[in-house]
């Protein structure tokens, strides 16, 4: 009588189970994604504060308006090719932290369906 309860209990001990480890490695994979992220951003911001820096001591160095445009645009080119580049890498990271979050939700659907 009690034996299919028993065996119920059992199966949604296992399936409780297997969702909180699911939950688990999705943190950790977020957690380290977000991380990548939060580096990257780092990186780049550290970059384009340089990048900037070094452009601003070449302005005062220059002796004609010709100059000063011709470095004004080349940094300005520079900025916005880095910048959308920085857009599209970050972009991706994060399609790949969703991917990855998601993937032991993925193994535990797969095994509940099974």
């Amino acid at each position: 009588m009690f034996e299919p309860l028993q065996k119920t209990t059992e199966e949604l001990q296992k399936a409780g189970q297997a969702n909180y480890d699911a939950v688990a490695r999705a943190h950790g994979e977020a957690s380290k994604s977000f991380q990548a992220i939060g580096q990257e951003l780092k990186e780049y911001t550290e970059s384009s504060f340089e990048n900037a820096t070094r452009a601003w001591e070449q302005l005062l160095e220059v002796k004609s308006l010709e100059r000063a445009f011709e470095l004004q645009t080349n940094y300005a080119k520079k900025a916005y090719e880095d910048w959308t580049a920085e857009v599209s890498k970050i972009s991706e990271m994060y399609q790949a932290a969703a991917s990855d979050a998601y993937k032991p939700f993925e193994k535990a659907l797969k095994t509940h369906a099974a």
